[in-house]
């Protein structure tokens, strides 16, 4: 008996071990798979539109900015995987009035050894402050080409919306930076 126990043991470790495996893979395709949902969920909602969110942005920037009120907007840079790039914000954070117009940058640096195409994906947190955190010009909306071992400063124009709840105050802008597509030569 106490043999057949351990096989059924042995049965069940297994099972759990290709179960997580499983899992982890899962994990790793999604990341792969996370740059063109973006694009297609862009496309689809004209979220992430550069032409759209121009027009629509313009008309409520540098009118009526609250002098009277700050915000901190702090930058974060990862990398799903490390030692192929240097990614990292240029300053870690900026103190902002609502309304008034801000730029800033990324610096990204190709490590693959090979020229590439990159795709930032961006997230604000927290949640409630996405609809209104608008970026005007910024790396993102664009694939970026990269020689090998280029590097480049990357330019994001942004501004927070007068309207932003009072309880906000701090509003982080963050970006995944995706090797996506590899050039051949």
């Amino acid at each position: 008996q106490p043999l057949q126990m351990k096989t059924a043991l042995q049965k069940e470790h297994r099972s759990l071990t290709l179960k997580l495996f499983g899992v982890a893979a899962g994990a790793f395709a999604f990341g792969f798979v996370l740059v063109p949902l973006y694009d297609v969920m862009c496309e689809v909602t004209g979220f992430g539109n550069q032409k759209n969110l121009a027009l629509a942005t313009v008309s409520s920037v540098g009118t009526h900015p609250d002098v009277n009120r700050t915000v901190t907007v702090e930058f974060v840079a990862d990398l799903p995987s490390s030692g192929s790039w240097e990614f990292r914000p240029t300053v870690n954070s900026l103190e902002v009035h609502p309304g008034k117009m801000y730029e800033t940058a990324f610096f990204a640096h190709n490590l693959t050894g090979k020229a590439t195409v990159a795709q930032a994906v961006p997230s604000v947190a927290p949640g409630r402050a996405t609809a209104y955190f608008h970026k005007t010009e910024c790396f993102c909306f664009t694939p970026q080409n990269f020689a090998v071992g280029e590097q480049r400063m990357m330019p994001v124009r942004f501004f927070v919306d007068p309207s932003l709840p009072k309880v906000v105050d701090r509003i982080t802008l963050s970006y995944v930076f995706y090797d996506s597509i590899t050039r051949s030569k």
